[in-house]
């Protein structure tokens, strides 16, 4: 289920987004925001409970971004390994795009626990297993993918190498090329997870 948002809130989800991306997450505030949509911030009120409120709308859209894109694929790509590869070239491809997303992401890091902002990359991370497992299991009867390895593990790998992948471009401050370095990383799963 999609959230509900308007057209206003997406511009400053935008916003924030962009000033994620050029300062970091802890440099973000109402003010500065504000500011940059050329309003006071009792109009960003309006909109946002608070700079918290913004992060989970960010997630949200996000998870229901992966939602759309992984069930687009999955009616696709008929091959498990050719939707695997399709899935994270996907991601790879949002996050090129969009990479204030990524931050938003990562962006628990560096504030305090937040039960609501923790709850949104729960909810993030059980789409993309939810899509994985699919995947993965359906692999795994066409004796594409090991079976000496349970599914949840597999999943478990594949998500910490993308996850680990989108981290060390982060850190780059997003200047390496994540969609080949990221795609030759999901070759090397696909030998690794490998019937044999």
């Amino acid at each position: 289920m999609s959230p509900t948002i308007t057209p206003r809130q997406i511009e400053i989800i935008t916003a924030a987004g962009q000033l994620i991306s050029e300062t970091g997450y802890a440099r973000l505030t109402t003010k500065r925001l504000a500011e940059r949509m050329q309003f006071s911030e009792a109009a960003l009120y309006r909109h946002f409970s608070s700079k918290e409120d913004i992060l989970v709308k960010m997630l949200k859209l996000l998870t229901s971004s992966v939602r759309k894109r992984m069930g687009d694929i999955a009616e696709s790509e008929d091959r498990s390994d050719m939707r695997l590869r399709a899935m994270f070239d996907s991601h790879f491809t949002f996050f090129k795009a969009h990479p204030e997303y990524l931050m938003a992401i990562f962006a628990t890091n560096f504030m305090e626990p937040s039960p609501a902002i923790d709850s949104a990359i729960k909810g993030l991370m059980e789409v993309m297993r939810e899509h994985l497992r699919a995947v993965v299991r359906e692999g795994q009867k066409a004796d594409i993918f090991t079976e000496a390895i349970p599914t949840d593990t597999l999943v478990h790998i594949v998500m910490g190498t993308f996850r680990l992948h989108m981290l060390q471009w982060r850190m780059t401050g997003a200047r390496t090329d994540v969609k080949r370095v990221g795609n030759k990383l999901i070759d090397a799963v696909l030998i690794l997870i490998a019937a044999r």
